[in-house]
């Protein structure tokens, strides 16, 4: 599903025009974001939950050429599906 897909579900299902729906959705994911940045965890119970976690700093090959390469700390998203 896609935003846009998502728009018009929310549109469909509420009775909204598709205007005021995409302000609803937009508002949602800029607010999963914003809390994603500073930090926060996010559960939505029944969906599943986010945050973001820090990979260590390490070495790397190039498997092809053998060559080492460092590879910074770097930030990435974590979820776990919701458990029924």
């Amino acid at each position: 599903m896609t935003k846009a897909d998502l728009i018009e579900e929310v549109s469909r299902l509420a009775e909204l025009t598709r205007k005021d729906s995409e302000v609803i959705v937009e508002t949602i994911f800029d607010s999963v974001v914003r809390a994603l940045r500073s930090g926060d965890k996010i559960e939505i119970r029944g969906f599943g939950s986010f945050r973001t976690r820090q990979r260590k700093p390490r070495v790397g090959r190039n498997p092809k050429t053998g060559d080492r390469s460092k590879f910074r700390p770097k930030k990435f998203l974590s979820s776990s599906p919701a458990r029924n």
